[in-house]
């Protein structure tokens, strides 16, 4: 997959120990968001803005470290890869990032493309592209 960077925003405007949120859909149908998140160190990470426990928001859970906690039942879940801490199972799709002079980006096509089995078959049966807009 080739690389197509878009700026979502400055790590500014990502609040330390949070998340912001990028909306993502078909014409029609929103789909799983994607959370920016800002450490205390200003590392930044995008995950699926779902849990893989039972779909809570991850842009809502306390960011520690390298891991945020899902605010529903509080598993904690690896920033860099998505994967729940053990004794937890179970991954969120991540997400690649780039910052340059304070400029957060995402790859394009990666954010576009269907980061579920449900969102592909969507996807695919109605042969749409997915929207992206920063909220």
């Amino acid at each position: 997959m080739s690389e197509q960077w878009k700026v979502i925003c400055k790590v500014d405007d990502i609040p330390v120990l949070g998340a912001r949120v990028v909306k993502r859909g078909l014409a029609w149908q929103e789909l799983p968001n994607v959370a920016i998140f800002r450490n205390a160190e200003d590392k930044i990470f995008a995950l699926l803005d779902r849990c893989p426990h039972k779909g809570g928001p991850l842009s809502q859970g306390i960011v520690f470290g390298e891991k945020v906690a899902c605010p529903l039942h509080n598993w904690n879940i690896e920033l860099d890869s998505g994967c729940a801490a053990a004794p937890d199972v179970g991954c969120t799709k991540s997400f690649k990032v780039k910052v340059e002079n304070g400029d957060v980006s995402l790859d394009l096509e990666e954010l576009a493309a269907p980061a579920t089995k449900a969102e592909e078959a969507l996807a695919g049966l109605f042969n749409v592209a997915t929207r992206i807009e920063a909220a």
